[in-house]
């Protein structure tokens, strides 16, 4: 299964206990994935069409808990098979007067704003798998849909971009923040921690590399510095010799051709008369001037 259907069955366990609430997350629903007509008695005829059997229950369920079905609302449930995908189309219809409000929900408070974006992303949401990409979207069929899930995400302070996508607007995400923060407002807390551990384990992976990368650098550094030396005081030495050098010149040349894989620090150790880092690094920087004006002459 997908990360984007382990989220929905998830969120399709989460049966909001206040009508309102439940009013919302079906409203959602019912606008993305659905489709409202007038019967000529006056009914109102909802059908919801979605390939996902979490979002089929989780629709049926909600109309259930919250029209009371079998009093003053028929709701219907089939299932059909797409030959070419050969993926299951659910079909939900229900008929019933007081369905209107469906298309009139007003979404105000928090938690009906929650189960609203919950109901939004059940409909038309999809999430990549947050070990290969960061990447949270909610598919729209008007802009001014897509600008709405826009600004009631963005009551929790999350900042979510729109793109028109050929017919659709798709209202994303693509920091890994937050589509964390996102996920905990519509109530998936387990796929939450699931993305959390991934994130703390490419955190931990991404700062060895790092490190590793910072010292290889280091290394291949220290190592074309040490080529460079011991190419000069061979230059040097083919040249004129040693014996014009001052001692302290001599004797780091011979140690640099004697050990020419040791570093500054190491040098300077195996000397007659030992020397630190920087006296080291003076004196070879002296010998590789030396050398680049021979080469000049």
């Amino acid at each position: 299964m997908s990360f984007s259907g382990e989220v929905k069955d998830e969120l399709a366990e989460h049966i909001p206990k206040k009508r309102d609430c439940r009013i919302a997350e079906l409203a959602a629903i019912a606008r993305l994935c659905g489709r409202f007509e007038l019967e000529e008695d006056g009914w109102w005829r909802l059908d919801i069409h979605t390939e996902n059997e979490a979002v089929a229950r989780k629709g049926f369920t909600l109309l259930k808990k919250t029209y009371n079905i079998g009093v003053d609302v028929f709701a219907n449930l089939s299932v059909r098979t797409n030959i070419q995908t050969g993926s299951n189309i659910f079909y939900l219809l229900a008929e019933g007067k007081r369905l209107k409000e469906l298309q009139e929900c007003p979404v105000n408070e928090v938690s009906c704003i929650r189960a609203y974006l919950r109901g939004a992303f059940l409909a038309t949401g999809s999430m990549t798998d947050p070990s290969k990409s960061y990447h949270f979207e909610i598919v729209c069929g008007t802009e001014k849909e897509a600008v709405n899930l826009q600004e009631l995400i963005s009551q929790f302070e999350i900042e979510a971009k729109i793109v028109n996508r050929k017919k659709y607007f798709v209202v994303y995400l693509k920091e890994g923040t937050a589509i964390v923060d996102i996920l905990n407002v519509i109530g998936a807390h387990r796929a939450l921690m699931k993305l959390e551990n991934v994130r703390v384990l490419k955190e931990i992976s991404n700062t060895v590399n790092r490190r590793v990368n910072c010292e290889t650098a280091n290394i291949n550094k220290t190592v074309s510095a040490a080529v460079k030396q011991t190419k000069d005081i061979e230059y040097i030495r083919d040249s004129i010799g040693f014996d014009g050098l001052a001692d302290g010149l001599k004797d780091v040349a011979l140690a640099r051709l004697a050990y020419p894989e040791a570093t500054l620090k190491e040098l300077g150790e195996l000397l007659e008369t030992p020397i630190g880092k920087s006296g080291v690094n003076h004196r070879l920087r002296k010998l590789s001037e030396m050398a680049e004006k021979l080469r000049g002459n």
